[in-house]
């Protein structure tokens, strides 16, 4: 982690956001949702600056937008970032953020999985469907990502698109993400009936939540503006690391839990607990 990075300049993020029991059963009920303003316009144009430039320096692509896979076109794409930045580390570790997670899982406590920055670039392409957690090597059902635009998303790039109810169905296909993945599911759910949900605009601070088993994709970005996106995935306290049953699990499993194995407790040094409710409880 880059020690001169100060985080004192940048907002505090604890507080609450209200989550009532309609919100949250029908997070349950359809295994997505989206909330305004989780965060503030001015809270997140302070932080915007400090993730964009991680992303710029430590993007992955090397070759041109037009030479690359399908999964390549769809986003620059880059993970733990709050190891590099104690601002950024402020921005995912953050309280507000975590609670929303627990109470839409209705669960007591909520660990860091691990974040994401996903930047759609100008033309890039869409994100086939495709779920989650065929990636994460967890024995739960119990796994939500946040997904905050840190700037206004027009309608024409919008949110992503959700077939909601498919988290019930736990795997649909193995399928990395890819353009076979995408025919299956979008085949599946279209055979299904299974409704799809896209929530348009988005403004900057305004957040959508879905399950790691939720089906879902994004179209491509056809403005000349990047498609600035923090994500940071969740999941419950006390979970379990399951036994890898694919290549993609048998490879993420030593990169989000180093020096565990199937069994443990699913809490490395880079999982922390971020928000638990005997914390409330004591205060």
């Amino acid at each position: 982690m880059d020690s001169k990075s100060n985080p004192a300049p940048f907002p505090d993020l604890g507080g609450e956001y209200p989550v009532d029991e309609a919100l949250r059963q029908s997070y349950l009920e359809k295994g997505h949702i989206v909330l305004r303003a989780v965060a503030k316009p001015e809270e997140v144009a302070v932080y915007r600056s400090e993730i964009g430039g991680l992303v710029r320096k430590l993007n992955p692509h090397k070759k041109d937008l037009n030479d690359r896979d399908t999964y390549g076109k769809a986003f620059i794409q880059v993970g733990n970032l709050w190891r590099h930045s104690r601002a950024v580390e402020k921005f995912v570790l953050a309280r507000r953020f975590a609670k929303i997670a627990a109470d839409l899982m209705g669960v007591e406590g909520v660990r860091i999985y691990h974040d994401q920055a996903l930047y759609k670039e100008p033309r890039g392409g869409h994100t086939p469907w495709h779920q989650d957690q065929i990636y994460w090597p967890l024995d739960t059902e119990h796994t939500v990502t946040m997904w905050m635009p840190l700037v206004d998303i027009p309608e024409e790039v919008g949110s992503m698109t959700f077939a909601s109810g498919t988290h019930k169905e736990g795997f649909i296909t193995r399928q990395v993400i890819s353009d076979e993945s995408h025919k299956t599911l979008q085949q599946f759910v279209t055979a299904k009936g299974y409704e799809q949900v896209n929530y348009g605009a988005l403004a900057a601070g305004d957040a959508t939540f879905h399950s790691g088993w939720t089906a879902h994709c994004a179209p491509g970005n056809p403005t000349d503006r990047m498609r600035e996106v923090m994500t940071i995935i969740y999941m419950a306290d006390g979970v379990r690391i399951a036994d890898p049953d694919s290549a993609a699990r048998q490879n993420e499993l030593p990169q989000v839990f180093p020096g565990l194995k199937p069994g443990d407790i699913a809490a490395s040094p880079i999982n922390p607990l971020v928000y638990h409710r005997d914390w409330d409880r004591r205060n």
